[in-house]
């Protein structure tokens, strides 16, 4: 089933077990969720939990998402559980600090950059990026339905970013791979090539290289893949930290035997392998950048225009941001993931996808609230008629069909699934206008025996 050129290296390595992983990546993966606790506050119940992940839970067989409201509204991210360590490693390496910048190099699909969201403070910014212009859409539709606002979405080159030398505290670069991790897939097994591997490892190190200026010093790299190959993954790492004078950080994994300590040189590094663990493959290692990390950014980005001060009252009456953080371009009213200044130096030297929380548009001297607004979480409680939907409503309002307006309020509506918000509505009382995105709207039917995951 496998490479014989593959066969052969991974015998050479001896903190794996060839048999075991081979054996394992030919049985499926188990699927693993991570809750939202902005939006689910209540306990999760039969499910097991993954050790380095509070928030992540094992879920049995191979579970449709795609059906259930709760996916659609930002309560939970189907993710991979071995990449849910990145959040730990952040947790012990810079889970204390405040007020920090963190940039997801390879950001999409969401998995990690929600992840980091969900554990930054609100004063802290996540800039998540992606190079390819369809999954930075993606991307920005993820970081939408998580609903936290600290994250700002670009779509540039790594190159681009050493416009911003000494930016962030925190760089995570998920290193577009040779994809071993993933060889349950035959697909990733019949694109596997020793030469493809040789050039991951090359463009592994050009995506470091090229936004190591952005990192601040004293500033900290997180890297991972999602292979097995030592080329990119510790060899990587050591030449990495020789050519920049960077230090090797640990984590602790007290607790986690699944979790292989891979030593090299003077690099430690983590690996996640099939038959230890129960997701897929993924390596893991962390570097600091030498210098003192007191070292400050200077911002002279142009101001916005000020947001009428009546109209600012208005809009903090519905959120929870700082005025700092509110501007209005044309007749549309954004909550910048960041302040102000902050905002306008990204933007000055990156192209942005998504700037924060896109609150509405005036039209008439009236808001019309936006998706966003219904996703965030920063939204205020009692501020909108509330609708709470059943199963059928839910499922038709989210597949742009029609819900019966009759038993709702006039007007604006925010409709809710088991509480959560998943859009507004507008009941002119003999239709509703849907507000729930139509690029997103679900494609499939929900089928009659379908168990929700929470």
């Amino acid at each position: 089933m496998f490479p014989e050129e593959f066969i052969s290296r991974i015998k050479q390595q001896s903190y794996l077990d060839t048999e075991g992983l081979t054996e394992a990546l030919q049985k499926p993966a188990e699927a693993s969720i991570r809750v939202n606790r902005h939006k689910w506050p209540s306990p999760v119940t039969g499910y097991e939990c993954v050790r380095w992940e509070p928030d992540g839970y094992y879920i049995p067989g191979r579970p449709l998402f795609t059906p259930d409201p709760l996916f659609h509204a930002g309560v939970y991210y189907p993710q991979e559980s071995s990449s849910m360590f990145t959040g730990e490693v952040f947790r012990q390496l810079a889970g204390d600090m405040r007020s920090v910048r963190v940039l997801d190099l390879c950001g999409a699909p969401g998995g990690k950059s929600t992840n980091l969201s969900a554990i930054l403070d609100d004063d802290s910014l996540l800039v998540s990026n992606e190079v390819i212009g369809s999954r930075a859409a993606i991307l920005a539709e993820n970081i939408t339905k998580w609903g936290v606002g600290n994250a700002i979405v670009t779509q540039n080159d790594p190159s681009r970013f050493a416009s911003l030398p000494g930016f962030f505290d925190v760089i995570v670069i998920d290193a577009p791979c040779s994809g071993e991790g993933m060889f349950r897939s035959p697909l990733a097994v019949t694109e596997w090539s020793v030469a493809n591997t040789r050039l991951c490892s090359e463009r592994q190190r050009r995506i470091v290289m090229e936004s190591w200026p952005a990192l601040k010093p004293g500033g900290i790299l997180i890297y991972s893949t999602c292979t097995f190959n030592p080329a990119e993954n510790e060899e990587n790492i050591g030449w990495i930290r020789e050519n920049t004078d960077s230090e090797s950080l640990e984590i602790d994994i007290t607790g986690m035997e699944e979790i292989t300590t891979v030593q090299y040189r003077d690099i430690t590094g983590y690996g996640f392998y099939p038959g230890r663990v129960r997701g897929s493959g993924f390596f893991t290692a962390a570097l600091r950048k030498p210098g003192d990390k007191g070292t400050s950014v200077r911002m002279a980005g142009r101001k916005s225009p000020a947001m009428p001060s009546r109209l600012a009252g208005r809009i903090k009456e519905l959120v929870s941001f700082d005025n700092d953080r509110l501007i209005m371009v044309k007749n549309r009213v954004i909550a910048l993931a960041a302040g102000i200044s902050v905002f306008n130096h990204i933007r000055e030297k990156l192209t942005v996808v998504k700037s924060g929380t896109l609150i509405g548009d005036l039209k008439n001297d009236l808001l019309v609230p936006a998706h966003d607004l219904a996703m965030s979480v920063r939204q205020k409680p009692g501020v909108w008629p509330e609708y709470n939907m059943t199963t059928d409503e839910a499922t038709a309002f989210l597949r742009h069909g029609q819900v019966n307006p009759a038993a709702m309020p006039g007007g604006r509506v925010l409709m809710r699934y088991r509480g959560v918000p998943l859009g507004f509505g507008n009941n002119l009382g003999s239709r509703l206008n849907n507000g729930y995105p139509q690029a997103w709207r679900m494609r499939m039917d929900r089928p009659d025996n379908y168990s929700e995951i929470l």
